[in-house]
């Protein structure tokens, strides 16, 4: 069972986006890397094509890393590391700042 999921809220520990919060996109776990909504945008040079005909600059959000996001805690609303237990014989996601179960 992984520890994160998607659609989970997180906040970034870490760089320039740093205090912010957002919800997962994606994860690559291969590469150890995490899409958030919102969050570390870049600007990306798109050529024209029929549907944009005019090309441009568009907003893309860039994966960070694993271990520079956190799982925001449902009580306190801060960060926690979330832990794995076992619940009525299944495994459930637990954070460990205040022991709620995570969705």
């Amino acid at each position: 069972m992984q520890k994160l999921k998607i659609n989970d809220d997180v906040v970034i520990l870490a760089g320039k986006e740093n205090g912010k919060t957002g919800k997962v996109k994606s994860i690559n776990f291969k590469q150890k890397r995490v899409i958030v909504g919102g969050v570390n945008l870049i600007k990306k040079a798109v050529k024209p094509t029929q549907e944009n005909p005019n090309g441009g600059f568009s907003e893309i959000e860039k994966g960070l890393h694993i271990s520079n996001v956190a799982v925001v805690s449902p009580k306190t609303g801060k960060a926690t590391r979330v832990r794995i237990e076992e619940k009525d014989g299944k495994k459930a996601r637990v954070a460990v700042s205040c022991g709620s179960v995570l969705a």
